[in-house]
């Protein structure tokens, strides 16, 4: 690595995903005080609500709301005061 081009609190980092119940190591700059031993080595730990492995998105579980029929009201409502300017 370079000298000098990295900021010095640049280090290996556990993120878990407490929704999936996934961890994983990477290198991060972010700031956290709690610590987690994996692989018999003490990492600090960051916590996320939601990441790739849990949003609806990415694992194929997302809701699709029924839209049906709400262009026809907004055309019932609002269609006929366009017609009269």
């Amino acid at each position: 690595m370079k000298k000098g081009i990295h900021p010095e609190n640049y280090r290996e980092v556990v993120f878990m995903d407490v929704g999936a119940d996934i961890k994983w190591i990477t290198r991060s700059t972010v700031h956290t005080n709690r610590t987690i031993e994996m692989d018999g080595k003490e990492y600090p730990l960051f916590t996320l609500d939601l990441s790739s492995h849990s949003h609806p998105f990415f694992t194929g579980k997302q809701k699709f709301v029924d839209s049906e029929g709400r262009v026809e009201r907004f055309q019932k409502k609002f269609g006929a005061a366009k017609s009269g300017q």
